[in-house]
């Protein structure tokens, strides 16, 4: 029997952007870099009143099929609890529709503010496990979500495909301890990109060989982020993805030619337009970053993000994985 809340119960939740697929990992491999939004609910006696600011204000809607709304709603419902009212306030950092994570951030913070609502009311809350695979079911697939998640860089997967009853793939993620000598860039235009308009460049079938490729150096950038830095390079390389995406977004595809020509492993970040660079130097080269401020992009040095955090009206802070 699902319990109705009573109003005025608070919660808060920082969750962080997320670059996925790091070149070679095709859906399979992300990280969470250091820019967050922030959600904050109230339990009210009725209705829904939404307040958006930085990212997206103005551009998203204010009701209940806004993204964070659905994800609380989701989340409440996962948790044996329901709101007859909400005031959800969104303070968002991470741009929309750059390949950083926006929507995945918004789900698992959404998803995680309802675990700070329902823990005032000695309610169970979602685990980790649990935030990984219900946030996925949102997104598709587990990059980003499990990112999000879990901070840090981390390796998912699915474990089986739906059926045609309805039943949900089975999502699950690893975390992968990042070598200490790697420095995070983010390079981010002004320009949009939906991931849904890029995925279908992509043909649905490749040969063998490129599957080969990315396979070894999917494998092999594990060992790079982990153990040998050195190797980042080579590791990045791929087929897959990033070539099929180039004419639609040039800039991106030209930076990511500028990048690797200074010896920096630079990819897509998700499905682009941002770029994502791991180096082993604590600065870019000058021309790398000469060239990404002269056609648009914001070059920005980040350390990589931590995992979801809430905090209750009561002062309790959960934070998943330190």
């Amino acid at each position: 029997m699902t319990r109705i809340l009573p109003p005025g119960l608070t919660a808060t939740a920082e969750v962080p952007a997320s670059s996925a697929n790091l070149g070679p990992g095709f859906d399979s491999m992300g990280m969470a870099v250091s820019l967050y939004d922030e959600i904050v609910v109230e339990t009210t006696e009725s209705g829904l009143v939404v307040e958006v600011e930085g990212e997206g204000a103005g551009q998203v809607p204010l009701d209940g099929s806004h993204l964070v709304v659905r994800a609380i709603e989701r989340g409440l419902r996962e948790n044996g609890v329901a709101a007859a009212g909400l005031i959800v306030r969104c303070r968002n950092a991470i741009p929309h529709s750059r390949g950083l994570g926006s929507s995945a951030a918004a789900v698992v913070g959404g998803l995680a503010v309802a675990n700070g609502i329902a823990a005032q009311v000695d309610s169970d809350t979602m685990s980790v496990e649990r935030l990984v695979q219900v946030s996925s079911e949102f997104e598709g697939h587990p990059d980003n979500a499990a990112a999000a998640v879990l901070g840090g860089a981390v390796v998912a997967w699915t474990e089986a495909e739906g059926d045609r009853q309805g039943d949900q793939s089975r999502y699950a993620a690893a975390p992968i301890a990042l070598h200490p000598g790697i420095t995070v860039f983010v390079g981010i235009p002004q320009v949009r990109s939906s991931t849904a308009e890029t995925r279908v460049l992509l043909p649905e079938q490749v040969s063998h060989a490129s599957a080969r490729f990315n396979l070894s150096r999917s494998a092999l950038l594990v060992v790079a982020l982990t153990e040998r830095p050195d190797l980042l390079m080579v590791a990045t390389e791929d087929v897959l993805h990033q070539p099929q995406r180039a004419a639609a977004m040039p800039a991106s595809a030209e930076y990511l030619d500028v990048l690797r020509r200074c010896g920096v492993a630079g990819v897509l970040s998700g499905a682009g337009p941002a770029v994502l660079a791991l180096s082993t130097e604590p600065e870019l080269p000058a021309e790398a970053v000469d060239h990404g401020e002269r056609n648009g992009f914001a070059v920005l040095k980040m350390t990589v993000g931590h995992g979801v955090t809430w905090a209750s009206g009561v002062g309790v802070e959960s934070r998943l994985v330190q």
